[in-house]
């Protein structure tokens, strides 16, 4: 899945621009109750404004509160200018890019904005991944990494009727080894398939219905 696939488009998405007093983006973000938004010049990314910026800058200036909100725009402190990703981007990819802000620009090559995706949007995603939603029987078990054995689990899979909810895996501390957790639809025959797991190789950790 790409980036593209889960933002918000421009229309959506809330912005202040770049020649905006910090007075209005300031009200801005407490009617809406946010704590930061892109900054753009034009259709163009130039960074990211939020109230700890805007009250830090505040301090850091000798102006009086009201001439600072209403002299000072917020392309002028528009903080994060690298805080963006790329539309064709994997949405993996977000997570680790968010740097402590709850939203992140999306932009094209040319920097033009493009949408914005925010931290639970993209939390959401790896909720569906998991299958956190769906209630199921949660299989967590090792591998050995060896050549085929995701097509070996696969045919356990299917020889025992399983209905796949999620499937995913780990690295583990031994790099011969690999943690998969598997979770499907509850079913009269987990017992026996996770038996059939044990014998052919898989280490089982856990078996939870969630």
């Amino acid at each position: 899945m790409f980036v593209k696939s889960i933002m918000k488009p421009p229309h959506k998405s809330y912005t202040a621009k770049s020649s905006e007093p910090l007075k209005t983006v300031l009200s801005f973000l407490n009617d809406k109750d946010i704590d930061c938004v892109p900054v753009l010049e034009g259709r163009t990314f130039v960074g990211m404004v939020s109230k700890e910026a805007v009250y830090q800058s505040f301090f850091e200036k000798e102006m009086d509160k009201d001439s600072f909100l209403n002299e000072t725009t917020a392309g002028e402190i528009a903080v994060k200018k690298d805080l963006y990703i790329h539309d064709e981007e994997v949405f993996e990819r977000t997570l680790p890019s968010f740097k402590g802000f709850p939203v992140l620009a999306v932009v094209d090559r040319d920097k033009q904005f493009l949408g914005l995706i925010t931290r639970y949007d993209v939390l959401e995603q790896f909720e569906s991944a998991f299958g956190v939603k769906k209630q199921g029987v949660r299989i967590a078990f090792t591998s050995e990494e060896s050549e085929g054995r995701i097509e070996r689990l696969g045919d356990i899979i299917k020889s025992y009727h399983e209905n796949v909810i999620s499937l995913a895996t780990f690295d583990e501390t031994d790099k011969l080894a690999r943690r998969i957790v598997l979770k499907v639809e509850k079913s009269d025959n987990i017992e026996a398939f996770t038996k059939k797991l044990e014998k052919s190789g898989f280490r089982i950790l856990s078996v939870k219905e969630v």
